[in-house]
């Protein structure tokens, strides 16, 4: 079977000022504070999260 496919995201900026909907999607992705990191699959629902809120994260292959 083929290796899974993670994607590492990482929380940059504060969420203060974000759309609600922005925190909500920082929150579905597991982040909770600044420089948190978190391990994900690699989905397309994933990847639409993380497309949503780009300018609060970064992501690594």
């Amino acid at each position: 079977m083929a290796q899974e496919k993670t994607l590492k995201v990482t929380q940059v900026k504060g969420l203060i000022g974000t759309k609600q909907s922005h925190r909500d999607t920082i929150r579905g992705l597991g982040l909770r504070r600044i420089n948190h990191t978190v391990v994900l699959e690699d989905t397309p629902a994933v990847r639409g999260m993380i497309n949503k809120v780009f300018y609060l994260v970064k992501c690594e292959a």
